[in-house]
């Protein structure tokens, strides 16, 4: 008899391979194609139904497909933010790591800018919540020196406008490491207690 944490992880398992379908044909596709015939077909499933049991919207499985790229950003992030040691060095760490996600999985980038651009609000919750973690690093970085006085959430709320944008010019050819570099240095002049020299 199956046990209820097989059934379990046998769920988890079908709404990732179902949400992961939805990424590549929101990106290959954009948002009017990505039905749930489609998504079916993307992820070799025999029936729609297998999806409609798991999302029964496609708000729902939109919603699932913004959590699952904030999911994936999180854990190739985290290594390296962990590895940084105080908030200057994190903060670096932080936005290399998020443009090296964007260059390295242009798929979960192209898939939530088709639900962006199509249907409002995306992914407030994760968004907020990715506000809310930067803006305590910031709040932290005050607090121990390292950063000027300033507000950690108009900050952190600039930073996340700023590495969006750059998504954008990622995916047309810009070279990531570049991009990243610019942003830390724009950044860090904001952030610094004294001007730093011209």
């Amino acid at each position: 008899m199956e046990s209820s944490g097989t059934r379990q992880a046998a769920t988890e398992a079908r709404k990732a391979q179902i949400a992961a379908a939805a990424i590549a044909v929101l990106a290959e596709r954009g948002y009017a194609e990505t039905t749930f015939d489609s998504i079916c077909e993307r992820a070799g499933l025999s029936s729609k139904r297998l999806i409609s049991y798991h999302f029964s919207t496609k708000d729902q499985l939109f919603e699932a497909v913004v959590r699952q790229v904030v999911t994936d950003a999180a854990a190739f992030m985290r290594p390296a933010i962990e590895a940084a040691s105080g908030a200057r060095a994190q903060l670096e760490a932080f936005i290399r790591a998020n443009v090296a996600f964007i260059a390295a999985h242009p798929a979960h980038v192209r898939a939530v800018q088709q639900i962006a651009f199509n249907r409002t609000p995306v992914g407030g919750g994760e968004r907020d919540a990715a506000i809310g973690r930067l803006a305590a690093l910031f709040e932290d970085g005050r607090r121990t020196g390292a950063f000027r006085a300033f507000d950690s959430v108009l900050m952190a709320m600039a930073l996340r406008a700023a590495i969006d944008a750059v998504a954008d010019g990622v995916a047309g050819g810009l070279d990531p490491d570049r991009c990243a570099t610019e942003l830390v240095d724009l950044f860090d002049r904001a952030t610094a207690k004294t001007p730093s020299p011209s």
